[in-house]
């Protein structure tokens, strides 16, 4: 069982920029930051952006990526809208991906350190 995931940061305050509204989105809300680590969650911590501890520049890892449940298809289309107005890149438009799933709707974005994150839903609509 995963208890949380953690990415790294090359600086929070950008970090949060970015993953404070996305985030919120699909319910997931900040409840620790300390200046090298920002920890979202739903009552206890499931995911951190954090600098690294051992004092080198974060990179994002080839080949990782973190999904995130959404709700519904308009959910996907808003977290990838919400990523990219606040300095993520785009990685996939959101739509069907028939290729994992004939339901599956999922969207792309790299977060401003290049971290590749995914809101995906079953969801018909």
């Amino acid at each position: 069982m995963i208890h949380h995931v953690s990415v790294g940061t090359n600086d929070i305050g950008r970090a949060r920029a970015f993953y404070d509204p996305v985030l919120s989105l699909l319910g997931v809300r900040l409840l620790a930051e300390n200046g090298k680590s920002a920890d979202y969650g739903v009552g206890e911590i499931l995911f951190s952006v954090e600098t690294p501890i051992d004092g080198r520049p974060a990179s994002a890892g080839n080949g990782v990526h973190i999904a995130f449940q959404a709700r519904d298809r308009a959910m996907v289309r808003e977290f990838h809208r919400l990523a990219l107005a606040h300095g993520g890149t785009d990685e996939g438009v959101p739509g069907v991906r028939p290729e994992y799933d004939a339901h599956y709707f999922g969207a792309f974005v790299r977060d401003p350190d290049g971290n590749k994150i995914e809101a995906v839903t079953f969801s018909a609509k």
